[in-house]
């Protein structure tokens, strides 16, 4: 809080300041209620819970939780109220990862050629390389673990720029890396031997 040695002079300087001081008493008041919003839903759910956990115990419980819902309903109404239209909520979510394989497992590289990489198929010219795709699955084979690396390169001609590729290997699951032998590990651990997934992992 200010002093009075700390408060201006003018009165313009003093209206801008009980200006501000208003917007953030009002900014405060929208979190609180907010933070209040959030501590009902949450005294919702953990009624809710209860019920389910210990069962029905009076008709004073069903009164409370439809007063609650009710209470919440207004207090998510109020504050859609009070929200400004002019900014809308954007969810901003961070965008999925796959983390890469651990370097330390062993590499088996698998190259894939196409089928002519001496002459282009459409004009006969002379491929030349352009690059690779580069796509690794994690396999297991009994008693260890390995990445196999599928490498495909690419081939563009010279003459008509036409581009030639390997197709790419068939996989168990689309867009997976898990490789067929770590899935039946998984599944026999899982099925046969009774090993749950969170001890597998």
């Amino acid at each position: 809080m200010l002093r009075a040695v700390e408060l201006p002079n003018d009165i313009e300087s003093l209206k801008q300041l009980v200006r501000d001081r208003s917007a953030a008493l009002e900014a405060a008041q929208a979190q609180l209620l907010s933070c209040q919003l959030e501590i009902q839903a949450l005294k919702l759910q953990i009624a809710r819970l209860r019920r389910l956990q210990f069962g029905r115990s009076s008709e004073r419980l069903n009164t409370e939780i439809d007063q609650l819902e009710l209470k919440l309903e207004d207090l998510e109404t109020e504050e859609a109220r009070r929200e400004p239209a002019s900014t809308p909520r954007v969810a901003t979510r961070a965008p999925c990862v796959r983390r890469p394989l651990p370097a330390q497992l062993p590499r088996e590289p698998h190259l894939y050629q196409p089928a002519s990489t001496c002459t282009c198929p459409e004009c006969g010219g002379a491929p030349r390389a352009v690059g690779e795709d580069v796509a690794e699955q994690l396999e297991y084979v009994p008693e260890h673990w390995k990445v196999l690396r599928h490498l495909r390169p690419k081939y563009s001609c010279t003459g008509c720029q036409q581009r030639v590729q390997a197709p790419a290997p068939s996989r168990p699951i689309a867009r997976g890396i898990a490789g067929p032998g770590l899935l039946a590990h998984v599944l026999v651990s899982k099925y046969a031997d009774h090993l749950p997934l969170y001890r597998q992992s």
